[in-house]
Parts: structure tokens; sequence; C-alpha cells
């Protein structure tokens, strides 16, 4: 099934005609704080193109920066439905976010090193990957950091959800709505990836609607739904939203940070390629070993290292390995300790099971074990096939069988089995139709 499109339209403040040029500086120049900006925002206030030349009043307008060139992002109407009222931790189609937020500043308390960089000449990109965005998100819902414009929480971000997107990507300082923009890339929305954000600033009155989540992957094939993580009364929460979200939906625009140091990659792809199996294990000593163990202690495996993460290969790199394998479920080969493509897609993009603490079963006792991809090819024949065909029905993606299912591997399973892959916001060869461990694990958690 094919990505549906995300039209972007963009109004006369692109046209680079005399006339609109005088009109845009004009309104810029007419709008008083309360409409348009933030006091904090140092001159970079933004304005609505509020008629075009013939008069007619525009549903929709787009935000123009007058000292920054970045993609402005598209306004909701100021007579449309507002937000109404806090979000909860209960999905509710009817409410939007009730967030206020502060202005850009610095980091309060620990780690409070200057200004932010939105007050510098060029803002300042910490480099870091889309496994460490994801997560740092992870910290505060885990935390479940209480909602505010005014606190700061005990790493220095402000606690409102432009704070959390600076927390996040670990920017200097403390941003807002009105200025996450000059930090990243504006991207389309089929081209979203765990880490990136949707933003949606209102000029005309940031305080109405204003809001920022961060992207963490797709819930549905047809990608409707993604799995937000945002920053809203009452706390911070990790949740299924409509995108691009409740309200003003229209109007958020898709960025990926600047400073992502493993690349944007395309669609459904990892941020950092598999080097290959011969890079782990005994006698390993290269950067990708490295990188390994500081992607395991950032999910759980900190215990394992009495020393490092370094480049040489060791057990504790192993038993660390192994533990995040197990917690998806694996066994057997596929929970060797020896990172194969899986393994390493899940700690890059910064999904599945984090490893438990000591003493944690991990995983789920629920999922069968995966037998392995050799009975998933045309001319097998076995009860796997139908365990899988079977279980892909019960999940709702059984329509490519027109009987069945049964022990025979058949094209009808294959096609079942890559909308369900699609459905996770994978593709290419990660959506080939062929069960691997994580199609397995998922399918049957």
């Amino acid at each position: 099934m094919t990505v549906p499109a995300f039209e972007e339209y963009v109004p006369a403040i692109d046209c680079t005609c005399a006339g609109c040029a005088v009109q845009r500086r004009t309104a810029a120049a007419g709008l008083p704080t309360r409409h348009g900006g933030h006091p904090a925002a140092h001159g970079a206030r933004r304005a609505m193109v509020l008629v075009t030349a013939a008069g007619v009043v525009l549903s929709a307008g787009l935000a123009e920066s007058a000292s920054a060139a970045v993609d402005p992002a598209p306004v909701a109407d100021p007579g449309a439905a507002a937000d109404t009222g806090p979000a909860t931790d209960t999905a509710d189609p009817g409410t939007g976010p009730d967030s206020p937020q502060g202005g850009p500043g610095p980091l309060q308390g620990a780690g409070a090193s200057g200004p932010p960089a939105s007050q510098t000449a060029a803002p300042a990109l910490r480099k870091t990957t889309r496994a460490d965005i994801i997560n740092r998100a992870k910290k505060w819902v885990v935390a479940q950091v209480p909602y505010s414009m005014e606190k700061y929480w005990s790493d220095g971000y402000r606690q409102d959800c432009s704070g959390y997107v600076s927390m996040a990507w670990n920017l200097a300082g403390n941003e807002w709505t009105g200025s996450l923009a000059t930090y990243g890339t504006r991207i389309a929305r089929e081209d979203l990836q765990p880490g990136d954000i949707l933003l949606f600033h209102n000029p005309a009155d940031p305080a109405k609607g204003s809001h920022v989540t961060i992207f963490g992957g797709w819930t549905d094939y047809t990608h409707t739904h993604y799995t937000a993580y945002e920053q809203t009364k009452p706390h911070t929460r990790k949740q299924t939203t409509p995108m691009a979200y409740w309200s003003n939906s229209g109007s958020y625009v898709a960025y990926r940070y600047k400073g992502l140091t493993t690349g944007t990659g395309g669609s459904g792809s990892t941020t950092t390629p598999f080097p290959g199996a011969g890079k782990f294990g005994g006698g390993a000593d290269n950067a990708y070993v490295t990188q390994l163990g500081k992607m395991l202690v950032g999910r759980g495996g900190k215990r394992f290292y009495k020393v490092g993460p370094g480049p040489a290969w060791s057990s504790a790199d192993r038993q660390a390995t192994q533990a995040f394998q197990k917690a998806q479920g694996w066994k057997g080969k596929e929970a060797d300790g020896i990172p194969g493509p899986d393994t390493w897609r899940l700690l890059v993009n910064g999904t599945g099971h984090d490893i438990p603490a000591a003493g944690g079963s991990g995983g789920s006792t629920a999922v069968p074990a995966f037998p392995g991809r050799s009975y998933f090819r045309p001319g097998q024949s076995n009860s796997h096939v139908d365990k899988l065909g079977k279980q892909l029905v019960k999940k709702g993606y059984g329509k490519y069988y027109l009987s069945g299912p049964g022990p025979r591997w058949t094209e009808a399973d294959r096609r079942n089995v890559e909308a369900f892959q699609k459905a996770q916001g994978w593709r290419g060869t990660e959506a080939d139709g062929y069960p691997g461990p994580e199609t397995w694990r998922r399918l049957f958690a």
C-alpha cells in the first residue's frame, strides 16, 4: 500500500514580486507584540499573511521569520476552533494541549552554561543520535515530569513542550516553538523517523495552540497515527496520536535535527547501517564495538560493564547484547550475544524493549520462540507457517487469504506479512514479507 500524501501549501508569502514583499514588510512592522511572536524573541517576530492581492481572507497563513532563513510553519485560522482544555493520559480527540510556554532562556540549575544558542549569531548544534533522542525523551516519561512553564527539571530544562524537545535534542539552552525550527531541517511527513519533531507555532498568538511533539514511530500501515512523546498537562506522556495532532493538525510541520551524527537516512532505513557480524565477537577491536556498548548502556546494560564500553570486544559486550536480545523475546541463535541486523536496527533507532533490571524477566513469556527464517520460504510447509497465518488473521492482517491460512507458505502469506511490517513503519528490505525475529515478536506480543 502506498504511503498517503500529506500536502503542504505555501501561499503568497513565497511570492518574490515587489508587491508581496512590501505587503509582508508592512504586516511584520505593523503587528503589536500581543499579536505576533513572543516578548523574548528578540526581534524575530513572525507575521501572518492576512490578505491576498484580491482582499480575500486566507484560511491559513504561513509564518515568516525576519531574522532566520528557515522553512515557516503554516498557521491555523485564528477563528478556527481553539485547543480546549488540558491533554490527559487517555486518548481524547476532542482536546488539545493547554500548554503555555516560556521563551528562549538558559538552562537552570545543573548544566547551566550561558545564554541559549538562539541568542547568538548561529545555533550551536550538539551532536546526537536518534537513539539518544528517544532515550532522553523516555527519561521524562518514566519520571512523569509535571508540566510547568516556570519550573525546571533536575537536568536544567524547562518543563514545557519546547523545553522537553530542547532536552531531547540536547540543545544548549531552553528554546520555544518560535525558535526550534532553526535547529532543524524541514522534511515531508512521510519521511518522519524516530527523533524528528512535529511543530506548530502560531505567531499571531503563541500561547494559543502552539505545541511540539517528538515522533516515536508509525503505529499503523496507513500512517494515520504515530507514537508521540510530548510534554503536556499533567505530565510527560507517550501516546498513540493522530497525524499530526488532535487539533490544528494541518498546521504541524515535520523537522529533523540538524545535529544528527548518523545521517538522515531514507524512509524505513536505519540511521547507521549494520556493519556486519564480522565486526563483533572474539578478537574484534573497532569503533563499532564502542558504539554498540554505548547503545546497550543507554538501554539498561550498564551493569554488565565494569570498565568501558570500549573498542575491544569483551564478555561484557556479549552479555549485554544477549540481555537485550532476550528482552525482545528472542531465544536460541537469535539471542547468542552477537548483534545481527535486527539487534542493530532496534538499538540504533531506539526501539524495542530495554534490558530489564537485574532480577527482571524481560521479554514476554507469551511470545513463542521464533523458529527461524528458513521455515517461511516458497515450497515450505510446516506448523509454523500455519501458526503465523492464524496470528496474522487475529491481528487483522489476513485480507490476502482467499482460503486458509494453512501450513503451506503462499504468496498470500508473504503479502499479509508485508502489510504487517509496513504497519510498523518499515520499508525496503525490512518489509519484504518474510518474517524475522522482530516481526515475529511484534506479531505475537
